[in-house]
């Protein structure tokens, strides 16, 4: 069985419909975040801190490359990670690639005015960061569900569409 990919911007749901959709598919989750932070030894935040986005998004490509390797689950992919072609191509040997699909207002909604987001620190640039990934997402996904509704209906409109 392929994996299922999920993409998105932060806040689209990719952990937590990624978890529900595990659940109704017998497939295992994999977080690729959790796996750059496992395999650095510290959490993504200090990576980009003291050796640089560049070294962040190199450890983030092998993880791509490692996951795709795998059979039979539901991988979350960092909200950068299919904004660059070499993790695209890596992820869809793997596996198709759904992008969650939710709206500014949505996101900001679930995000909240969380201290663990630098990205959202700043409402405008998480914008505009917002705007210039979405196309990003569009183009990478074999396939767009609305990431607006609620993690049980996003996981159960990806399994349907997945048979």
């Amino acid at each position: 069985m392929n994996n299922i990919i999920l993409c998105g911007f932060m806040g689209s749901g990719k952990t937590v419909v990624g978890k529900e959709l595990a659940k109704i598919t017998g497939r295992r989750f994999v977080d690729t975040d959790d796996l750059v932070e496992k395999k650095q030894g510290i959490p993504i935040k200090a990576i980009f801190e003291i050796y640089g986005e560049d070294y962040f998004r190199d450890l983030e490509h092998q993880v791509c490359c490692d996951t795709a390797e795998l059979k039979n689950c539901v991988i979350s992919t960092g909200g950068g990670a299919v904004t660059f072609e070499r993790n695209v191509s890596a992820l869809k040997n793997g596996g198709r690639i759904v992008f969650l699909d939710a709206d500014f207002d949505t996101i900001c909604e679930r995000i909240g005015d969380s201290t663990n987001r630098p990205l959202f620190q700043d409402k405008d640039k998480a914008k505009e960061l917002f705007d210039e990934r979405r196309p990003k997402y569009e183009a990478a996904a074999d396939l767009t569900v609305d990431g607006s509704m609620s993690a049980r209906k996003t996981a159960m409109t990806i399994s349907s569409l997945m048979k």
